[in-house]
This record gives C-alpha cells, structure tokens and sequence, in this order.
C-alpha cells in the first residue's frame, strides 16, 4: 500500500496492512507495529488498530509465544535460551516468554537435545569418534543448549553409536 493510501485513509489502510500480515504466519504486536510504522501509518491509528485486533483475539502475543515455543521446541529441538532469544527479538512480552518456556523443563529439553543429537549423528558416520562429538557439541550448542547438557548428550549418542557397531561386528561372518 502507497503512503498516500496511508495519508488518505491511515484508518483503512492500517487495517488492510495488519491483515494482509496475519493471513501469511501469525504475527507479534510488535512486529506489526513495525510493520504498520514502516509504511507510514501513524502511531495513533497504529495503536487504536492493533487495540481493536487484539480485542477480537486475532492478535495474542501469549498464544503465539506458546504456540511458537512448542513448534520450535518439538520440531526444530532448541533450548529455552534459543527459545527465548528468538521470542525477545520478535517483541514478545517478558511475562508471556516466561509463561510459554514453563512447559519446556530440564527433562523436556534433554529429551529434545537428544533427538536432535540422534538424528545429526546419523550423518556422520564417517568421521572419527573425536569429529563427531566436536560436531555434536558445536551443533547444540548453536540450538543453545549448555555445554554441560551437550557433553552428556554427545557422550550418550556417541556410545549408544558405538554399541550398535559393536553389536553389527557380532554378526560378521568371517
């Protein structure tokens, strides 16, 4: 939309912009009022607008920091660091962070790390033991997990890779 569309009807204009946003991905309060500030829409309209979408319920930083959380959590395998990260850079409220992140406990999160780790290891079979956990350890902790968490899920998915070679070489005929 023009910023003479804006000028003309910023009212109009504001509305048509917030949910040409919204029917692509869910978006944050925030991130459409930098959307709606970037095209020159002013602050009042700007605010009085996304008012009015967050009391029909089509904005909601509190479910799209749950739904947010668990998507990345359970599919992409990252930490509550990254979670939280990720969360703050999209102008989530820290309250509404806090809430989404008190499902993910330590118990959640290894069990994450450690899907992750299982599914990385698999492309490395033909990297010495020492190469694979380096590169264990450097690709969790880009997930932002702990170095102490990614040690122990390296050492766990390295032995339990060793096991099964082990086991593998038990059935070679010779």
């Amino acid at each position: 939309m023009a910023e003479s569309e804006a000028a003309a009807d910023p009212v109009e204009a504001a509305r048509a912009i917030v949910l040409r946003s919204l029917s692509t991905a869910p978006r944050t309060r925030s991130q459409l009022a930098e959307s709606l500030a970037s095209r020159g829409v002013p602050e009042d309209v700007a605010t009085a607008t996304l008012d009015r979408f967050e009391e029909l319920g089509l904005i909601d930083d509190a479910d799209f920091a749950q739904m947010w959380v668990r998507s990345r959590h359970q599919r992409k395998g990252l930490s509550r660091r990254a979670l939280r990260h990720e969360l703050g850079k999209k102008g989530v409220p820290k309250e509404n962070i806090d809430s989404a992140l008190a499902d993910v406990d330590e118990d959640s999160e290894y069990r994450a790390a450690l899907g992750f780790a299982q599914r990385k290891v698999r492309s490395m079979s033909a990297l010495e033991t020492e190469a694979r956990r380096r590169r264990l350890m450097g690709a969790l902790a880009r997930r932002g997990y702990s170095s102490g968490l990614s040690a122990r899920v390296a050492r766990e998915v390295l032995a339990d890779q060793a096991e099964d070679v082990d086991v593998a070489d038990d059935y070679l005929v010779e």
